[in-house]
């Protein structure tokens, strides 16, 4: 009978991916923030609203 183990694999991100995927995150996060602060659309105004002057962005 053979047997054979298998080498320890790696789970995780790896350090370098770090920086990387905390700019895409924020990027994508900013980039919501102000499409939903400049919409002109109005269910899309009535639904940040009350968000938008919380934090004290303009909105008028």
């Amino acid at each position: 009978m053979t047997t054979s183990t298998l080498a320890p694999v790696a789970t995780g991100t790896r350090t370098a991916e770090r920086p990387v995927a905390v700019a895409i995150a924020a990027f994508l996060g900013l980039g919501l923030l102000f499409m939903a602060g400049f919409s002109p659309a109005i269910a899309l105004h009535n639904a940040a609203h009350d968000f938008r002057h919380t934090q004290n962005f303009p909105c008028h």
